[in-house]
């Protein structure tokens, strides 16, 4: 869900518009996707007092197959259909029958796209990365 959640938006639609046989699968929607704020909490100095950071949009939606397995998204910002998309794809992957196909077409290559993006913006942070030595010296006082 990790994967699903945090691929753009355009990437996520393209692979699902893709999986043709996947898109033919019948779902019933529990829940619509729907946008809504929730609280972002931080915790200052990441072990002090817990404090209200602020609010952020959330879409969420919940489906069911026809074989039972649910499947539920929540997706940062207000795209409706990547909401819609995530919690059928987690719902297909709960599913035996379906759960490879769902995998090989939507998660193996949002997360191999998500893996690349991460190493070329580390490449672009070990490029800037400044290192900071401090030599001490000591001096034994003779006697």
């Amino acid at each position: 869900m990790k994967v699903l959640a945090t691929s753009t938006p355009d990437h996520v639609e393209s692979l699902w518009a893709q999986a043709s046989e996947l898109n033919e699968i019948p779902c019933e929607i529990i829940r619509k996707p729907e946008r809504g704020l929730v609280m972002v909490r931080g915790r200052a100095g990441s072990a002090g007092e817990q404090f209200n950071l602020g609010e952020m949009t959330v879409t969420r939606c919940a489906v069911r197959l026809p074989d039972g397995e649910t499947g539920v998204s929540y997706i940062a910002g207000r795209n409706l259909e990547h909401a819609l998309i995530a919690a059928k794809a987690d719902a297909l992957l709960q599913s035996e029958s379906h759960h490879q196909q769902a995998y090989d077409a939507i998660v193996a290559p949002l997360k191999q796209h998500n893996e690349k993006n991460e190493a070329d913006r580390a490449a672009k942070v070990a490029a800037t990365r400044v290192n900071f030595f401090t030599m001490v010296r000591t001096r034994e006082d003779k006697k």
